[in-house]
């Protein structure tokens, strides 16, 4: 037995349990795989400030074969780095920081790489260049799954006309369908939560064209890396943290390795476990370590600093809806950032109203996490329940128990995190912490009465009207009646109703 036990690479891992990441149907393999490419793409651009325009192109090969490609304006991925980024499950920048981003764990695009080599034997395919100076290099590579390192099958120099960028292809088995989870559905929501950017889709059919115009000409406000919130560390976590840390004091390992710490409140931590603030970091025993985490559980510690998100706001949010929807009524609310486990996050709510949108069906419900469209797992997310569990009958709306309201209505529901607790690697649904769920009712509730009013106001004015149609209607009749009783001319009659008439039409413009 023992002879036959062996390490398991995480790229062999994930090749055996690929749904895991997304890639558990054609469908929804296809959609990933636009996906995990678009997010890395909108990141670098951000990044380097640069505003982002993105070309998607889907090509048919076959039946359920086909290539896609997502070529950007971003600064390009220095060529070293090329490989290791698109043939390497795990490997990436964004895992250890906390600052907002889409990526995390730097599974994404090198996972639909692997998809890709699996379904068709294909290898990735990558053109990138970092500036006008430097040629432009092409690699094809494939993973090796049971060491997790790529293999490159070709490198070379092409020409490309654009400055900078890169351009990714993947040939791999899949469906390409229209509707809820489409890629058509998956753009316009990306474009809905990122009016800076741009998007140009080339679908398989001939002639299926789509451009999504950028409805901000101005970034979002970066998001800056902070240290970890002692709120956030748990015993493991810190015990590794004092092994590692370059402090040679304790009450200095608090002050630069954890943000809003200072000089008074790392040391009340220190003697608040009974220990000193000139001990060495790397000598604290795991019991000590338990002792510092109660100690810190008991100081009263400033919420972490928010500059670390990015959320879309209110503005921004509003100028996107209107230029995607044709509503009479928008509405946008951006809650004051709040803390989870240690980590800051941003609740956002837009809403679009009447207008061409139908009455009959259901509220659509678009939910986002850190910019990014969640499209499948709806009913175990954290936002849809929210929105599920939210009295709409008090803001005007129809809602049966159990389901979400009836009415003319698109709601978006946005939650921005340095890390967002998904439900699985899939990152499809966001977990149900308290914190979340209590800010993601606030500003539905929030929201909500600004919808009700809308309701109102349009209530009134529709009640109006109907009162003035049936005076309009019987104004002649008014006039006849008047010329019975007091013995008026027809002159006089007609004068009668022409006064009757001018003044209703002045109070309609009032």
């Amino acid at each position: 037995m023992a002879a036959r036990q062996r390490e398991i690479s995480v790229s062999e891992f994930f090749t055996k349990n690929r749904h895991l990441l997304g890639f558990d149907s054609p469908t929804k393999a296809l959609l990933t795989t636009i996906k995990e490419a678009v997010d890395n793409s909108l990141d670098a651009c951000e990044e380097a400030g640069i505003l982002p325009d993105l070309e998607v192109t889907i090509q048919a090969l076959a039946e359920n074969r086909y290539r896609i490609e997502v070529a950007d304006n971003g600064p390009g991925i220095v060529k070293a780095q090329v490989p290791k980024i698109f043939g390497k499950l795990l490997y990436g920048s964004k895992f250890h920081r906390l600052r907002q981003s889409r990526g995390q764990q730097g599974i994404g695009i090198s996972a639909a790489g692997m998809y890709g080599q699996l379904t068709t034997g294909k290898p990735i395919v990558i053109e990138s260049r970092t500036n006008r100076r430097q040629a432009a290099h092409r690699y094809e590579l494939v993973i090796d799954t049971l060491r997790n390192q790529p293999v490159i099958k070709r490198d070379l120099e092409v020409d490309w006309e654009a400055p900078h960028g890169t351009r990714v292809a993947i040939e791999l088995e899949g469906t390409y369908k229209k509707g809820r989870h489409g890629v058509e559905t998956y753009l316009r929501q990306t474009a809905l939560a990122n009016p800076h950017v741009e998007i140009r889709f080339q679908g398989p059919a001939e002639g299926e064209v789509l451009a999504f115009q950028r409805a901000s000409s101005t970034l979002p406000p970066e998001a800056l890396e902070i240290q970890p919130h002692p709120h956030g560390v748990e015993v493991g976590l810190l015990l590794r943290m004092l092994k590692e840390s370059k402090a040679r004091r304790l009450s200095s390992f608090f002050q630069t390795e954890f943000s809003r710490v200072g000089p008074t409140l790392a040391q009340r931590i220190v003697e608040g476990a009974e220990l000193q603030p000139k001990s060495s970091p790397k000598r604290v025993t795991a019991e000590a370590a338990e002792r510092l985490i109660a100690s810190i559980r008991q100081a009263r510690i400033p919420a972490p600093p928010t500059n670390c998100l990015s959320p879309i706001g209110e503005e921004r949010l509003l100028a996107s809806l209107q230029e995607q929807i044709a509503a009479d009524f928008y509405a946008a609310v951006s809650r004051s950032p709040a803390v989870y486990r240690g980590n800051p996050f941003q609740v956002e709510i837009g809403l679009a109203y009447g207008g061409d949108l139908t009455s009959d069906d259901l509220v659509s419900l678009y939910r986002f996490a850190n910019r990014v469209p969640l499209l499948y797992q709806q009913g175990g997310c954290a936002l849809f329940k929210s929105v599920l569990s939210t009295n709409w009958k008090a803001y005007g709306l129809q809602q049966s128990r159990g389901a979400l309201p009836s009415g003319p209505l698109i709601l978006m529901a946005h939650v921005a995190s340095v890390w967002v607790p998904f439900t699985s690697e899939s990152k499809e649904a966001v977990a149900g912490y308290d914190e979340i769920v209590r800010e993601m009712k606030l500003a539905l509730q929030e929201v909500g009465r600004q919808l009700a009013r809308h309701v109102r106001r349009t209530e009134r004015r529709r009640d109006a009207d109907r009162k003035r149609a049936y005076i309009e209607k019987y104004i002649p009749h008014i006039g006849i009646a008047l010329q019975d009783i007091l013995g008026l001319s027809e002159k006089q009659e007609a004068e009668i109703v022409e006064t009757l008439t001018d003044t209703l039409a002045r109070s309609r413009k009032m």
